[in-house]
């Protein structure tokens, strides 16, 4: 897709993520059976997730697909940044859901992020997060070590939010 800002498209899939970038590697237990993956797999391809996790979506569509555009909206009032994205894949189903978008270019990051909910075969659920992403704006590469910071909190966050709502199922 020619409106993404890096060239690895599709790595924070393979596992094997590109040199040259900050890594994220996220797991955390989020509940238990089919009805806690079920409506936390719809929460994240519904942007619930990113919704109640304080994420400002802005999209024509209802759900996470290939090529769909997505803005998000990150921080808060005047100190929030724009994040254009759009989605490269998804997986739906049966025992996992979730998404992998890109930055394009106006982002304040280059890379990208992969959303995962999935059931083991002991039936617990797992989110996981991947992603690789390297600043791009100035004011992103002053702030150096913060952004990677901030991205574990905010995939920690996420992983809270998820557990709440799979809660909920339960």
């Amino acid at each position: 897709m020619t409106d993404l800002s890096y060239p690895e498209q599709g790595a924070s899939t393979t596992g094997e993520l590109p040199d040259g970038y900050n890594h994220l590697r996220h797991r955390a237990r989020i509940g238990h059976g089919r009805a806690a993956l079920e409506v936390a797999g719809a929460a994240l391809l519904g942007w619930r997730m990113h919704r109640l996790a304080g994420v400002r979506i802005d999209t024509e569509a209802q759900r996470a697909a290939p090529g769909v555009a997505v803005h998000c909206g990150i921080g808060v009032g005047p100190l929030r940044a724009g994040a254009p994205n759009r989605v490269l894949a998804t997986v739906d189903g049966p025992d996992r859901y979730g998404f992998t978008y890109g930055t394009r270019h106006g982002h304040l990051a280059a890379g990208e992020e992969t959303f995962l909910v999935e059931m083991g075969p002991d039936g617990a659920v797992w989110f996981t997060v991947t992603a690789f992403s390297r600043p791009v704006a100035w004011y992103a590469r002053l702030a150096g070590p913060l952004l990677p910071l901030a991205q574990r909190a905010f995939a920690r966050h996420c992983g809270r939010v998820l557990a709440g709502i799979a809660a909920d199922a339960a």
